[in-house]
Formats: C-alpha cells, structure tokens, sequence
C-alpha cells in the first residue's frame, strides 16, 4: 500500500480539492517520485513509517460525531478554531473579533517546502482545509486554540492532512495553544507555518494527546524577524507513532526561538522529536530543553540541530535532552548536532539518560510516603524544568492536567 494509497485518493479527487492546483499537483509529482521517508534517509533512522505504509487509509467522514471529544478539551475561556478530522467546524468554533481567520481552503504557504519535506509533500497534495489567521501589527491578539478533533470509528482508519498558515506583523503579540485528541485509528499529518515579523511575540502551545491507535506526523515552520520571539512548549503523550518536526529560522538580529518540550510514553508508543534552528542573523539565541518519560517497552527519539550561517556571529545556542527511563525495556536515542560557520559563537548541548534515583526514592519511602507516590513526585521534579517557562497561566494548568491524567492511565 504505502504512497499508492494516497496518490489513489488525490488522483480520484484532484478536480475538488480546493486551493491552489498548481501547488497541489507540484507537491503531488514530488510525492509520487519520493513517496513517504524511509528509515535509510538519516533524518528517519530512528522512526519507521512502517506502521503507515501498511494501513489502508479512507477519506474521513462528512461530518464525523465528535461530541465525545469536547468533554475532553481543557477548560480555556478563548474563541476557538475547531477542526474535525481536518475540516473546519464552524458549529464548534468561536471565532475572534480582533484577529484575520480564514478557513475553507489549505493555507498554502511558501515557508513548507514539498521539495524538502516528503510529508510537507503529502500534506499539500491532500489537504483539504486550514486556518489562515493574521495579526495586525502593533496589536496584542490574546489568546486563540486551535483544536484537531481525530475519528477513527470506521471500518478503514481515516486520513487528513490540515494546512495552517500563522503571520504576526510587527510588535504584534500571540499566544496559540494548539490541541489535537481523538479516538480511533487515524492518521493526523498537519503542517502549519508561521511568519513572526520585528519585534512580534508568538507564544505556541502544543498538547498531543492522540488516540492510542493514531499516527501524529507533524510539521512546524517558523521564520522569526528582527527581535522576534517564537517561544514554544510541546508536551507529546498520545499516539501510536508520532513524529513532531521544528524548523525554525532566526532570520533578524537578536531573533529568539524556544523550542521546549516533554514527551511522557507507556506501552509501545513511539514519539519523535525533531528540530532544525537556522541561526542566520548576528546575535540571535535559542533554547531547546526536551525531557522524556519512558515506561513499559515505548521508545523516544529527539534529534536536535543547530545550523549556524557564517554572518551569524554571537549566536547563542543552546540544547539539553534528558530521559528518564521507568523500565529497562524503554528505550531513547539522542542525536544532538552542532554545525557552525562562524567563528564568535557561543553554542552547546547536552544528553542524560538514567533511571529514578534510588537514594531520593528510598528517602521519600522512609518518610512513610508509598512507593507509586514517591516514583510520581520524583517524575514531577524531573519534568518541572521543562514547564517551568510557560507563563500563560490557563496554558501550564491544561499541561499539568494533561501530566496527571497520563500518569493515572500508567500500570501501578
């Protein structure tokens, strides 16, 4: 099956697909060239799409019965974007009134590349809807969720293929928490780009909590101006296979990223998380700190590279992973990476891999606390740096939330 299952469906719907044909028949020869990434390309070494190319993919229903979905949203008081299996639901949404929201179409966007990506190439060839929304310089738009409701309550597992599109224009500020959940076998391959102009501020929150059985193959750009921030949390607990790539640009100087993470896994789940900061501007800065819960027989993954351009002098560079490892059949690869072209730099990284520290859990046992409280108090310790930079207040309560229902479904 593989590619051909998807190449079957665009060759029978291309004449109703709606955006740009152009783009989408570009991407679609692209795809049909190179198909999905296979675990010989070295970006891909330690993720297998297998799983993928063996499933029979449908396209999802018209209007799919997510009620039981909602329950599951955090309690955000913030107009809404809603998404059902890729389709814009305008009877779920809540749009707001300061801020440009386009759906109908996929936000086509030049920052994702099909020739470069093999999924950005399957998003643009299938993508059928997405949100378009762009703030007014010097204006501050609050806060906006973007919700992906994933179904998967058919006899085939469904595909759908989101494209969002994000520009702040200058001094403009943002905060998008981003939410996908589901049930069911489905497979989530959104792309979203977003264009953070001089002195804009974009704050970007993700929580994937996916069906157990689902794929989530996500792909982020971020171009970032002059004394622009991009200042990013993901948090990855759901899913079967799920792969979550950052490329992001430091194009102005004194340009920020943060791309911070937690990726909290039981069973046999497999997450990914993949970032490339471009630091092309003189005395740009980023931060990476990505943590990793493994229990059971799961498998984290986190490539993080850092590309310095030769202008791009008193860069300021800096990624950490650490891995906690809950069971001696829970596995992590860590590939962290530095290429750099100038030569006033200031850059480094780090890796950690270990187990709960005995000492600690023996002195928390000694104090009559039991041993699954201890093992948790310790978990929390060693995830608290990762969430300790998110300021939004609703935002880090709908994380730790999401933190403490992941551990209640954990084996005691």
């Amino acid at each position: 099956m593989g590619a051909q299952v998807f190449l079957r469906r665009y060759d029978a719907e291309k004449d109703r697909l709606p955006g740009d044909v152009a783009v989408r028949g570009e991407a679609a020869e692209i795809f049909r060239r190179s198909g999905l990434p296979g675990a010989r390309e070295e970006a891909w070494r330690f993720t297998n799409l297998r799983l993928v190319e063996e499933a029979d993919f449908s396209p999802p229903p018209a209007q799919p019965d997510v009620s039981p979905l909602l329950a599951r949203l955090p309690s955000i008081d913030a107009p809404r974007v809603v998404f059902a299996d890729g389709r814009f639901r305008p009877d779920l949404s809540r749009l707001p009134r300061n801020v440009t929201v386009r759906t109908g179409a996929p936000a086509f966007d030049a920052l994702a590349r099909p020739s470069d990506e093999k999924l950005v190439a399957l998003n643009t060839m299938l993508a059928e809807d997405g949100a378009a929304i762009e703030i007014a310089p010097a204006s501050d738009a609050g806060t906006l969720l973007l919700v992906s409701l994933g179904t998967g309550a058919q006899e085939r597992p469904v595909a759908f293929h989101p494209r969002h599109a994000i520009k702040l224009g200058r001094g403009a500020s943002l905060t998008l928490i981003e939410l996908s959940i589901g049930d069911g076998a489905y497979l989530n391959n959104p792309v979203l780009s977003a264009h953070v102009a001089e002195d804009a501020t974009f704050t970007h929150l993700r929580l994937q909590d996916e069906a157990a059985a689902a794929f989530h193959l996500s792909t982020l750009y971020a171009d970032v101006g002059a004394r622009g921030t991009y200042d990013s949390f993901s948090l990855n607990l759901g899913g079967r296979l799920v792969r979550t790539e950052v490329h992001a640009r430091l194009g102005g100087e004194r340009a920020t990223a943060h791309l911070n993470a937690a990726q909290l896994l039981g069973g046999r789940q497999h997450s990914d998380f993949t970032t490339v900061v471009r630091h092309d501007a003189p005395s740009t800065l980023s931060r990476q700190t990505v943590k990793n819960v493994l229990t059971a027989r799961s498998r984290g993954v986190f490539q993080g590279k850092i590309e310095v351009a030769r202008a791009a002098q008193k860069t300021d560079g800096y990624q950490m992973n650490q891995a906690l490892l809950l069971s001696p059949d829970a596995e992590v690869d860590s590939k962290p990476q530095l290429e750099i072209y100038a030569d006033d730099v200031k850059c480094s990284h780090g890796a950690t891999v270990g187990e709960l520290d005995a000492e600690q859990l023996f002195y928390l046992r000694s104090r009559g606390i039991a041993e699954g409280d201890a093992r948790s108090m310790l978990v929390r310790a060693f995830l608290a740096e990762a969430l300790d930079p998110i300021v939004h207040a609703a935002g880090r309560a709908a994380m730790e939330a999401a933190i403490e229902r992941w551990w209640e479904r954990q084996p005691a």
